[in-house]
C-alpha cells in the first residue's frame, strides 16, 4: 500500500507531541509554529469564543445549498454560539438513515471552513470506516472481527485507510478506537463494537489501530472511559452501572486505556456510567474522581478529554430541569469535571450559556476555560488547520474506496470467521443439495449485508428456497417455513442482530442487540425440527448461539457489513479458509479461543 506523504506524517507526529507536556527545547519548529499561533489566538479571543471552542454539534453530511434553512442554521450556531468543532453525521428519513456521497461531505466540509472566522475540527463515528455515514467508501467489519482474526496488522491498516479516507473528505478526528472490554454477554450497546473480552487482546488491536490512523494524519478517540463493557444497559437510554471493584478495573478495564495512553492517543471519550468503585456520587463523564484524578493525574493523560454526547439519556436522566435547564448542569458539571469539549448538548443554548454563566459568576476559573482551549487550539494547529483548512475535491476519487483498501476489507471479513460448532460436519456445503435459507433480521428493509449474503449464495447453489424474514412478517411466514424445513435435506439460517443505539425489543429500557422474540421463537422451531440438517450463521452478535445448546453447526461472523455476508457465503461453500478463533466466551456454548479451523474445499 502507499504511505501518505511525510507531510502529513510530520503534521501528525506534531499533533500528539503538541497534545503532550514537552519541555521547550524539544519542541521542533513545526511544533513551537503552531503552540505560537495557538498561544496568540487564545489572547485575542473573547469569553464568548472561548466557549464556543469548547462545544461540538452536529452538521448533516449531505447536499445542502448554502441559502437554505439547514445551512443557515449551521451558520446561525458558529455566528451566535461561536461553535468551534462539528460532529458529521447523517439524517434519518421515515426512520433510516440517508447515508451522503464523498464528495457532498468534502463540499460541506470546505463550505463550513470557509464560513468560520477560526479553522473547524470535524469529527465522526467511523467505527467501521466511511461506510458508517457515507455511500461508495470502504467499509470495515466491526471490530470483533479484528479481534476474531487476532492480526494486529490488519488493526493498523484499518487505521490507515480510516485515515485517509477521513481526511481526503475534510474530517480530521475519528470517535474510534473503542477501548471497551466486552465481558459481559448481555451488554446492549457495545458487543462486537469491542475487539473481545482478552485486555490484552484489546490493548493490542487499539495500538495497532492508533498507530495506523497516526501514520496517515487522523486523530484519534479512545472510549468509553473507564470502560463499558461489563454493563447490562445501553447508556443511549439510561445510565450503565459498573460494579468491578478497583482491583477487577486495574486488571481487566484500565489496561486497554492505559496501552492508548502508552499509544500516544490524542483524545479519551468518557462515558455516561457509574462506576462505584471509584465515584460513588456521580457519573463518570461529570466525575472529578474519574476524569481528573484517575485519567490525568493518576493515569498521566494529557491530551483532549471530551464527553460522550451530552443528549444521550443516561446523562439527561441524572439532572432535574427543562432541556435548556439539564443541558447547561451538564455542561457546568463536565468542565468542573476535567473535561476539555462537550459534545452534543441536547439544547445548545442552555449549554453555551450555561457555562458562560459559570466563568461570569466565579464557578469555573478563566484559567480553566484557557487551560482547554489552549488544548484545542494547538491540536487544529498541529494538524495544519491554520495554514489549510480545505480539501482538494479534485482528490477525493482518487482517494476513497481505492481497490486495495477495499480489498483489504474483505479479507478481514473472511479472516474472522469462526466455525464455533460443527458436529453434524455440514460444512463445506455441497453446492447440489436442495437447500432452504433464511435471513433473519429486525429490519424490515433488510440490511445490505444480509442481501449481500443472498446475492452470494443464490448462485453458489444449484437449489435454494430463501426467505427474508423480519419483525413485520415472521408470523405470517413461519408456517411456510416450518413446512419447507421439514422436507429439505439442509438449511442455512443467516441470525441478523447487531448493537445499535437505543434499540429495544419486547420493551426493555435497558436496549438490546437481540433477535426479536418472533425470530428467536421461529428459530427455536426449525432447530427442534431439524438441529442436525441447520447451519446457523450469527451475523452480527454472536451470543446469540448461547440461547440454542441445541446448535449443531454454528457459524460466527462478528459483523453484518456487506463484506461479511459475502465471507460467510463463501466460507459455507469451502471457496475460502475458515481460521478464525472466538475473541469472547458464548455462555453454554464456547470458551474464548475456540474454533474449528477447516482448509479451503477441493471441489
Amino acid at each position: 500500500m502507499k504511505r501518505a506523504p511525510a507531510s502529513v506524517r510530520t503534521l501528525l507526529l506534531c499533533a500528539l507531541v503538541s497534545l503532550h507536556t514537552l519541555p521547550a527545547a524539544a519542541l521542533t519548529g513545526s511544533q513551537r509554529q503552531a503552540n505560537r499561533w495557538a498561544a496568540k489566538t487564545l489572547r485575542h479571543m473573547t469569553l464568548q469564543e472561548k466557549i464556543g471552542q469548547m462545544m461540538l454539534v452536529w452538521a448533516h453530511m449531505q447536499f445542502t445549498n448554502p441559502a437554505s434553512a439547514d445551512y443557515q442554521r449551521l451558520l446561525a450556531e458558529m455566528r451566535d454560539y461561536h461553535i468551534g468543532s462539528f460532529g458529521l453525521t447523517i439524517p434519518t428519513r421515515y426512520g433510516h438513515l440517508v447515508k451522503s456521497q464523498p464528495l457532498e461531505a468534502a463540499a460541506l466540509t470546505n463550505q463550513l471552513q470557509h464560513d468560520s472566522p477560526l479553522p473547524l475540527l470535524f469529527a465522526a463515528d467511523f467505527e467501521r470506516g466511511l461506510t458508517m455515514r457515507i455511500d461508495s467508501a470502504t467499509g470495515f467489519p466491526a471490530a470483533m472481527a479484528f479481534g476474531a482474526a487476532n492480526d494486529p496488522d490488519l488493526a493498523r491498516q484499518f487505521g490507515r485507510i480510516a485515515a485517509i479516507e477521513s481526511r481526503a473528505i475534510g474530517i480530521q478526528w475519528n470517535w474510534f478506537p473503542v477501548a471497551d472490554i466486552n465481558s459481559n454477554p448481555a451488554n446492549p450497546i457495545i458487543n462486537t463494537r469491542s475487539f473481545g473480552a482478552d485486555p490484552q487482546l484489546v490493548s493490542r488491536m487499539v495500538t495497532a489501530y492508533i498507530a495506523g490512523a497516526h501514520s496517515a494524519g487522523l486523530v484519534v478517540t479512545a472510549k468509553h472511559f473507564p470502560g463499558h463493557g461489563d454493563t447490562d444497559t445501553d447508556s443511549h437510554l439510561s445510565l450503565a452501572r459498573v460494579t468491578a471493584s478497583r482491583q477487577q478495573l486495574d486488571a481487566l478495564e484500565l489496561v486497554p486505556f492505559r496501552a492508548a495512553i502508552a499509544a500516544g492517543v490524542d483524545a479519551v471519550m468518557i462515558g455516561h456510567l457509574t462506576v462505584p468503585a471509584l465515584d460513588p456520587n456521580r457519573p463518570a463523564s461529570v466525575s472529578h474522581r474519574i476524569t481528573t484524578d484517575l485519567l490525568q493525574r493518576e493515569l498521566g493523560f494529557h491530551g483532549l478529554v471530551v464527553t460522550d454526547a451530552l443528549d444521550m439519556g443516561a446523562l439527561m436522566q441524572a439532572f432535574p430541569g427543562t432541556p435548556a435547564e439539564i443541558s447547561a448542569a451538564e455542561a457546568v458539571a463536565a468542565v468542573q469535571a476535567g473535561n476539555d469539549m462537550v459534545i452534543i448538548p441536547a439544547d445548545l443554548p442552555g449549554a453555551y450559556n450555561g457555562l458562560l454563566h459559570a466563568v461570569q459568576s466565579g464557578q469555573i476559573s478563566q484559567q480553566r476555560i484557557d487551560r482547554s482551549v489552549l488544548k484545542i487550539l494547538r491540536l487544529k494547529a498541529a494538524l495544519g488547520l491554520n495554514r489549510n483548512r480545505f480539501v482538494d475535491l479534485n482528490r477525493v476519487p482518487d482517494l476513497v474506496a481505492q481497490p486495495d483498501h477495499l480489498a483489504l476489507a474483505q479479507q478481514v471479513a473472511e479472516r474472522a470467521i469462526t466455525l464455533v460448532r460443527d458436529s453434524s460436519h455440514q460444512l463445506p456445503l455441497s453446492p447440489t443439495a436442495p437447500t432452504v435459507t433464511l435471513v433473519l433480521t429486525d429490519d424490515a428493509h433488510h440490511t445490505d449485508g444480509g442481501q449481500a449474503f443472498l446475492h452470494a449464495l443464490r448462485p453458489r447453489l444449484a437449489a435454494n428456497q430463501a426467505f427474508l424474514v423480519d419483525s413485520t412478517n415472521a408470523a405470517a411466514l413461519t408456517p411456510a417455513i416450518l413446512t419447507a424445513v421439514a422436507a429439505a435435506p439442509r438449511i442455512v439460517v443467516l441470525a441478523e442482530s447487531f448493537p445499535s443505539a437505543g434499540r429495544t425489543v419486547a420493551g426493555q429500557s435497558t436496549g438490546s442487540a437481540g433477535l426479536d422474540p418472533q425470530s428467536m421463537q421461529l428459530l427455536s422451531g426449525i432447530l427442534q425440527k431439524a438441529a442436525a440438517r441447520t447451519v446457523v450463521v450469527a451475523f452480527g452478535n454472536p451470543y446469540i448461539g448461547s440461547s440454542f445448546p441445541q446448535l449443531a453447526t454454528y457459524l460466527c461472523t462478528f459483523s453484518n457489513t456487506p463484506e461479511s455476508g459475502i465471507a460467510a457465503a463463501r466460507a459455507l461453500l469451502g471457496e475460502i479458509p475458515i481460521t478464525g478463533h472466538l475473541p469472547v466466551s458464548l455462555p453454554a456454548l464456547a470458551a474464548r479461543g475456540a474454533g474449528i479451523s477447516l482448509p479451503a474445499a477441493t471441489h
